[in-house]
């Protein structure tokens, strides 16, 4: 009598244990929002150059040092500070020239590059230091990108607008399914970017170089996962 009912009860232990245990879980939807936020530049960066050639490398470097001297001379002169001026790219190379009569290129001088980012500060000598830099020496221009020195607040409008875009595009797909939004799950920032925009302002130095700093979009991305209330 004592086995059957060890072998009942493990019976009933075994059966409890192998019961499906069911759980509701809710459904979700993970939305992309997007913003951008217009803001006013208040720096710039430029990136210039000079490039020489001479016959020897050394002659070459010795006209490149010259003439970056002179054009970082001026820049000083026209107020950008030492802490702005940054060495970005410097190169010496040979010049390998090769022709019909030829049957191995040979080397006829030599070419040196000397490039330099400027950040300027006040944009209101841009003009002038574009225009100071070209005529000490600076014969190649890569580049002009106008940023915010400090774009934070630019870009807490960005974050926040961008989730109400995420909110309202999920809460559209959710109603149009027949369900409700639920709360958030999680968000996640995609990470942001300056771009520049094309509205232009007036040239700010007509008697140097004219350059417009119009305005640069600021933007944000964030992924957003909510529930779903059916």
């Amino acid at each position: 009598m004592r086995n059957f009912l060890t072998s009942a009860a493990i019976i009933l232990c075994l059966g409890a244990t192998s019961s499906p245990v069911w759980a509701e879980e809710a459904g979700i939807i993970t939305v992309t929002g997007e913003a951008t936020v217009s803001a006013a530049p208040d720096m710039a960066s430029l990136s210039l150059g000079v490039t020489t050639q001479a016959q020897s490398a050394g002659e070459a470097m010795t006209q490149n040092n010259a003439a970056m001297q002179a054009v970082m001379d001026r820049l000083a002169a026209a107020g950008i500070a030492p802490r702005d001026l940054q060495t970005s790219n410097l190169q010496l190379q040979p010049n390998w020239v090769q022709d019909e009569s030829m049957q191995t290129p040979e080397i006829r001088g030599y070419s040196a590059s000397n490039m330099l980012t400027v950040r300027v500060r006040d944009l209101s000598i841009l003009g002038s230091v574009v225009d100071a830099a070209v005529k000490d020496g600076a014969n190649a221009l890569n580049g002009l990108s106008f940023e915010q020195s400090d774009p934070k607040s630019a870009q807490s409008q960005a974050r926040q607008s961008a989730i109400k875009d995420a909110t309202a595009k999920a809460r559209e797909m959710v109603t149009a399914a027949g369900a409700s939004l639920g709360k958030i799950v999680s968000i996640s920032e995609n990470g942001g970017y300056v771009s520049p925009m094309p509205m232009l302002k007036a040239a700010m130095d007509e008697a140097a170089v004219p350059i417009a700093a119009g305005e640069i979009g600021i933007s944000a991305q964030v992924t957003v996962v909510f529930e779903i209330v059916q």
